[in-house]
């Protein structure tokens, strides 16, 4: 298994981010307010950091920025545009709940 796929199942809600990412600290920070508890992965600081930039890249598509990379239920969601535009749909929160990331 790899260390992406191993990280993301670990915990409800799992993000990958770059600690100089504006766009990263905005997901964390919605995440955040809803009253999840958010697993972050700063990717420039992690040890096999690198190995997991490239395993995001793969998944996520060319052109596709790499952080942040949102999970949710071990399923990766997608970056930014992805989580803001399930939030403003309404689904994003149930989905939360469907991972056991929110209680109410």
């Amino acid at each position: 298994m790899d260390q992406v796929t191993k990280l993301a199942s670990e915990r409800a809600v799992v993000v990958f981010t770059s600690s100089r990412c504006c766009m990263c600290h905005s997901v964390t920070s919605l995440l955040g307010n809803l009253g999840v508890n958010v697993a972050v992965y700063e990717l420039d600081k992690e040890q096999r950091g690198r190995e997991m930039e490239r395993e995001l890249a793969r998944r996520l598509g060319r052109g596709a920025p790499v952080v942040p990379a949102v999970f949710i239920g071990g399923n990766l969601v997608g970056g930014t545009n992805r989580v803001m535009a399930l939030h403003l749909a309404g689904q994003l929160v149930p989905m939360l709940k469907n991972a056991g990331a929110l209680w109410l």
